[in-house]
């Protein structure tokens, strides 16, 4: 049970003022990553600003500098609507002040909520963007606009939040406020040790500070109270895995015996030789396998190395050894490709394979689930619908996870209940480096695939100005008429109010008109059924062009695609570009990547594009990302939606998380079930960063 202290901050974000269902629904997207998930005001609390809007300037309107945000004391003088029937023209209020006069611009104006707002006559605080139009300063659609004893207590210095489309800033600022007052005084978990000599304020204190900046020193990463709530949040993840690790080290391991004859079919099917780094890395699962203790190995392999055969090979042997296993992706899409990929590989080896996603329909749920626990099935692939309690294995001995990060450590528990000493093989594509490794999978062992499959060539990688897009369409024009196939990734999937980017839709109506039909769409927004339609037309080839979003950056197969367009480039984390990549050269045809950038380029973004130009060993890509970007990015998981850090900068704070994680390890010496004051206080704060999982491991001894 979560502690009653923290139920305030588990409600929905409806219990804030003039916060409804369909806002509800947009802050859990900004702040959760997902849609159709509420925003609990816990979500806000931990969602950071990342600049500042300074409306202290007060420079007269004759003063005003175009461009910049400015606050001015207007005497209203007259309202002037636009002539009816025409409602292009905007509506204008003119003011004055000690200085000369200035416009106040209203487009889809209400003229009785502005003349109550703005009363000719009285004075009126307003502040804004400024900009010039002839010779007269005006600002159109004001930030804010209050009375004399309203602007006596306005903020002047206001946190800018990241935000998602339909979404304003002043609503979610105000939100963020209510939230901020919910926030109890919770008991002190840090010892004064680590306190005091660092001048950390409390908790609360010290998330009224970040939502509260005074100034740009505020927002740095390495102020106390920033500090502080990043190491509580590194404490927790680091406690977290300790008490998993404990709880596994408490469990016996059972010893799995095979010949490999099963693994030796599968091989025989194939129609290439494995590489070295899969032969290395089947040797070492083999090796896990046959010991009387618990696998936990992370399996890292670049795009097209290879993994889910390796993976297929462990289920193999468990299968051959008498027991079942589990094969988990992150996607509905992925999970019927890998069922694709491996459905002629069991059937050569004698393996009896179901696949089972949420939106099979009940007899084929119920077929799938009765052959489980009568022990008919050997091998099952699914999605997150794995988890569910009717899902029951007669004999459950291991469980393959592909691209852990779009997992929780809560769903890997889940899973690893469902079998007794049930063994871990987790799959990644994103290489990650050491710190993440150890920061996100705890101590487990690491096997890497670093070659990939021969006859692959290297991909054409280039990066080009958005202003020659229609050169790039007149290439691909020719390309499809040669009969090659391309995808088109752009950042978003429909236009937003705030981020000039061009959106999925908007991008796939505009190729329409010059390629037909053609041309498919695929985007998270997108029921699942429409999804596979569309990758299956594309994979059919009556589709050559498909438009997309980042949903096609893990594990999406169309071996014949040899074309990679990414609109906005710059806006993409270096090792996610290098995913989209990996969606082409996946053949022994020559493909190629267009990489379009709006100019001018940040030295960040220009670093990284030349990066990917230069190399395609997604070791060295992770590392520079770690180097240019942080570590949520790396993993994939800020655009995948899965949770990541929200407070912790990994390349700021790596010093913190060493901290964190010798003293996860003494408070388990000195109090193995947190039975403690001390251990009590800290269960808060497990739970508070929802790591709860953690503490039923606990109870359960």
């Amino acid at each position: 049970m979560r502690p009653e202290i923290l139920t305030p901050l588990y409600q929905s974000v409806q219990v804030l003022p003039k916060i409804g269902p369909k806002l509800a629904g947009l802050l859990g997207r900004l702040t959760r990553g997902t849609d159709g998930d509420e925003a609990r005001v816990i979500d806000l609390l931990f969602h950071r600003p990342y600049s500042l809007i300074d409306r202290q300037r007060q420079p007269g309107a004759a003063n005003a500098v175009d461009g910049e945000i400015a606050t001015f004391e207007l005497h209203i003088d007259q309202h002037m609507a636009p002539p009816p029937g025409n409602k292009r023209l905007p509506y204008r209020v003119t003011g004055h002040d000690r200085t000369g006069e200035m416009d106040l611009v209203f487009f889809h104006a209400h003229a009785a909520y502005l003349e109550k707002t703005l009363p000719v006559g009285e004075i009126r605080y307003v502040s804004g963007t400024v900009e010039w139009f002839r010779n007269i300063p005006q600002m159109v659609h004001p930030d804010h606009i209050v009375s004399a004893e309203d602007f006596a207590v306005m903020p002047l210095v206001e946190p800018v939040y990241p935000m998602t489309g339909g979404l304003s800033r002043k609503v979610f600022g105000r939100a963020v406020s209510f939230a901020v007052d919910l926030v109890p005084k919770l008991p002190e978990w840090l010892d004064k040790t680590v306190l005091e000599p660092r001048n950390w304020p409390e908790f609360q204190q010290a998330l009224i500070q970040l939502h509260n900046p005074k100034a740009l020193s505020d927002l740095e990463p390495t102020s106390p109270h920033h500090s502080r709530l990043a190491y509580d949040e590194l404490l927790a993840t680091q406690l977290a895995l300790a008490i998993t690790r404990q709880k596994m080290k408490k469990q016996k391991g059972v010893s799995r015996e095979f010949s490999g004859n099963t693994g030796r079919k599968i091989i025989a099917a194939l129609p290439f030789s494995l590489t070295h780094s899969q032969t290395t890395a089947i040797a070492q699962i083999q090796a896990d396998l046959r010991k009387p203790e618990r696998m936990l190995r992370l399996l890292q392999g670049d795009v097209g190395s290879g993994k889910t055969l390796v993976g297929l090979m462990a289920m193999a042997d468990v299968v051959e050894a008498g027991f079942q296993a589990g094969f988990m992706a992150p996607t509905e899409l992925l999970a019927r490709q890998h069922f694709q990929t491996m459905q002629p590989l069991c059937a050569a080896a004698g393996l009896r394979i179901a696949i089972l996603t949420g939106k099979d329909k009940q007899s084929h749920r119920k077929a799938v689930i009765a052959g489980l626990e009568a022990g008919e099935i050997d091998i099952l692939v699914g999605t997150h619908a794995l988890f569910q309690e009717s899902v029951a294995f007669r004999d459950l001995a291991l469980i393959v996870v592909d691209e852990q990060h779009r997992f929780g450590v809560h769903q890997r528990l889940a899973l690893s209940a469902k079998g007794i000493a049930v063994d871990v093989l987790v799959m990644t594509a994103t290489p990650i480096p050491r710190t993440l490794v150890l920061t996100y999978f705890g101590d487990m062992d690491v096997s890497k695939l670093m070659e990939k499959p021969a006859g692959r060539q290297p991909i054409d990688t280039r990066s080009v100005s958005q202003e020659r897009i229609d050169d790039v369409i007149t290439g691909l024009q020719r390309a499809l008429a040669n009969g090659q196939k391309a995808y088109w990734v752009c950042p978003l999937v429909e236009e937003a109010e705030i981020l000039e980017l061009t959106s999925a839709e908007e991008r796939f109506a505009a190729l329409k008109s010059v390629f037909g039909d053609g041309i498919g769409l695929v985007h998270g927004r997108m029921t699942p059924a429409e999804k596979d339609a569309a990758m299956a037309s594309f994979k059919s080839g009556e589709t050559r062009i498909l438009v997309a979003t980042t949903v096609i950056e893990v594990g999406v197969d169309v071996p014949d695609a040899t074309i990679m367009v990414v609109e906005h480039a710059e806006r993409f984390g270096l090792s996610q570009l290098h995913q989209l990549r990996g969606r082409v050269g996946r053949s022994t045809g020559k493909s190629s990547c267009i990489l379009l950038y709006k100019a001018p380029l940040g030295e960040t973004a220009k670093a990284r594009l030349n990066i990917l130009r230069e190399t395609e060993d997604g070791f060295r890509i992770a590392e520079e990302d770690l180097r240019l970007r942080g570590e949520g990015e790396v993993l994939g998981v800020r655009q995948s939606g899965a949770p990541t850090f929200r407070i912790a900068d990994l390349q700021v704070h790596a010093d913190l998380l060493e901290m964190a994680r010798k003293e996860a390890r003494l408070i388990l010496q000195r109090d193995p079930d947190m039975q403690t004051q001390r251990g009590r206080d800290l269960r808060i704060l497990l739970y508070l960063f929802g790591l709860d999982e953690a503490i039923r491991y606990l109870k359960a001894g």
